[in-house]
């Protein structure tokens, strides 16, 4: 709900909605009558978004992409890894209240035990008209992005550049971005026990946080294969080789 701009005072229409003075109009008019429609105190809401393929067929509007596009990359690589050999016990875990504190990260890592851990998160795309290059020079299009470093780990280098030898061979472009305020799930991953190796890998997202999302198809399959291919190289000897 909002207060009508008509009645806002010059102050107000300046001023940033504080959280507290925020709330949604369910056409309640009494507590009761919104405990009678089954609404109660810490009840989730998400906002009412469709799925939609944009004009030129290759990008995707929708909500909450940060984090489901990783959840879906997850189930892209199982679904291509079926029936054929690699050299990994693989799990896929969608963590929880990554937002509020990287804790399902936490608690994860301590469950698996990786040996190595791969995070699949979204990348702030810059190419925007409010967005400046320094901001983020990520585009959407143009490929996966690996993440130099965020709020809360930097990646294992051997790892790092075994992305990058990948990419190169599969002749996947692939952007490389930092994330200096905020961190992922590889925080608490990478110092779960006595250390694991651990790498960001990011589709390039529009919008995120908001109600409407833009993804790139071509990022997406770019990422899946990428994912796939680490996977099938990451024998014993090659995660022996990632510790100091």
């Amino acid at each position: 709900g909002a207060k009508p701009p008509h009645l806002l005072e010059e102050e107000e229409r300046n001023k940033v909605v504080e959280k507290d003075a925020m709330y949604i109009d369910i056409g309640a008019t009494s507590r009761q009558q919104a405990e009678e429609m089954g609404v109660r105190v810490g009840d989730p809401i998400i906002p009412r978004s469709e799925f939609t393929i944009l004009a030129n067929g290759r990008t995707y509007l929708a909500k909450a992409w940060d984090d489901r596009v990783g959840c879906a990359l997850i189930v892209e690589v199982f679904r291509a890894l079926a029936g054929q050999p690699h050299p990994n016990t693989i799990f896929g875990v969608g963590t929880v209240q990554e937002e509020v504190g990287l804790r399902g990260a936490r608690t994860s890592a301590f469950s698996v035990a990786p040996d190595v851990g791969i995070v699949l998160e979204v990348a702030i795309a810059g190419d925007l008209p409010e967005m400046k290059p320094e901001e983020s020079a990520v585009k959407l299009g143009a490929g996966p992005v690996l993440l130099a470093y965020d709020g809360t780990m930097i990646p294992n280098l051997r790892l790092r550049d075994l992305v990058f030898d990948v990419a190169r061979e599969l002749g996947i472009p692939l952007q490389v971005d930092v994330l200096s305020r905020g961190g992922t799930d590889g925080g608490p991953i990478h110092v779960n026990a006595r250390g694991v190796p651990c790498v960001v890998l990011g589709v390039p997202a529009r919008h995120i946080h908001s109600h409407q999302g833009i993804i790139s198809r071509d990022d997406y399959d770019a990422t899946a294969r990428l994912v796939v291919e680490l996977v099938r190289r990451l024998d014993a000897k090659t995660v022996a080789q990632l510790a100091p």
